[in-house]
């Protein structure tokens, strides 16, 4: 009967299920969408390596030398380090200019940060100890200079100086909103004086296994305060640390656009109340009749509570098929990661149940109050 009725009204019961409708779909993307987000960053920083340490320069008056940034080397644990310097530069090949940022360090770091080449080699000690004018450039520095041919042996000029170039480095996307193509990468010696300082920035540390990370972080702090002093100085960060800030912050974003969209599944639940409260008047009669020839009051309350849930059932259903579409739409739309989450489709379809019972007991409980002799007497 509950069925029978939504058909004989399909247009104001698709109205009715466009408020439900909307919220279950637009909580399937908004968490889908945040979800994916947070899949991304973490997969980004995880790519730098879950056994990497970051020691960094903090205090403004603060001066951290190369030699001081080798005592690192020395700590238990410590498989290699990458002592860098970085800047700003102008890079130009012909008529071509571009500005990207510039990275001095060691031959270590493409150990360190995992990276690989796509030609060429990287930077040798020799390079550093000679001061040599020589330069590895990222996947889209190459491609910007030189289209498609290979820049390895050719010259270019960085701020006005010619270097040459010995290596091209495979690309490996963006991190935390910077490009990490975009990029030079000279001899740390050569990078200081490009940098006008001598002073190391910051220092990648490869720990030997990443399950003593923890207790080789304490270590290398230890040694820092003996060289640099105070904790404010300095900061020793891992890539587990960034994850867990990065997760967090996009969980709370993804919680806030999903408490948003539920918003929209109460307003239908609204709808849905205002309209079975319609449906309850014009029916009176009908109510009338089966009270007449028998129905109990728990009958009537039953009939429209059906309604009402079965209203916000469809709804609900229709929601989460429009939700999935809706997303991957988004994702091929803009190339954004999503992320999927079944549990999250299953709590909106339940939600959107129970705004159908609890919208619809009103109503429902009306009807079935109804005295049966004015109910047959209504017109």
């Amino acid at each position: 009967m509950a069925l029978k009725s939504i058909k004989g009204n399909k247009a104001r019961a698709f109205l009715t299920m466009l408020g439900i409708i909307i919220g279950v779909s637009s909580v399937i993307v908004m968490v889908a969408i945040g979800q994916g987000s947070t899949k991304a960053v973490q997969d980004q920083i995880g790519s730098l390596g879950t056994n990497v340490l970051t020691v960094s320069i903090t205090g403004s008056d603060v001066t951290f030398k190369e030699d001081e940034a080798n005592q690192i080397q020395e700590v238990n644990g410590v498989e290699a380090i990458a002592p860098t310097i970085s800047g700003r530069v102008t890079v130009k090949n012909g008529q071509t200019n571009v500005y990207v940022s510039m990275i001095g360090t060691t031959s270590s770091y493409l150990n360190v940060r995992n990276l690989q080449l796509q030609s060429g080699r990287f930077i040798a000690d020799l390079d550093h100890e000679n001061h040599s004018k020589v330069a590895v450039l990222g996947a889209d520095t190459a491609k910007n200079l030189f289209g498609l041919g290979d820049p390895v042996g050719e010259s270019i000029q960085v701020n006005g100086t010619s270097y040459k170039v010995v290596g091209v480095l495979e690309s490996v996307g963006s991190s935390l909103g910077t490009s990490g193509d975009s990029t030079i990468i000279v001899p740390l010696s050569t990078g200081q004086r490009l940098a006008s300082t001598t002073d190391i920035e910051s220092v990648y540390v490869k720990v030997e296994n990443e399950n003593i990370i923890t207790f080789t972080s304490r270590l290398i702090e230890q040694r820092m305060s003996t060289i640099v002093g105070a904790a404010d100085n300095y900061s020793v960060s891992s890539q587990k640390d960034l994850m867990e800030a990065a997760s967090s912050v996009n969980k709370t974003m993804t919680f806030m656009l999903g408490g948003s969209a539920a918003i929209s599944l109460i307003v239908g639940g609204i709808g849905i109340m205002n309209i079975m409260l319609v449906s309850v008047s014009e029916r009176t009669k009908e109510i009338g009749i089966r009270k007449a020839i028998g129905a109990k009051r728990g009958n009537i309350l039953l009939q429209f509570l059906i309604e009402s849930v079965v209203l916000s059932a469809l709804g609900g259903l229709i929601g989460v098929g429009i939700g999935v579409i809706s997303a991957q739409i988004f994702t091929l739309a803009t190339g954004t990661t999503i992320a999927y989450s079944v549990p999250v489709m299953l709590v909106s379809f339940a939600f959107s149940l129970v705004v159908g019972v609890i919208f619809g007991v009103f109503p429902a409980n009306k009807a079935s109050k109804l005295d049966p002799i004015q109910a047959l007497r209504y017109e």
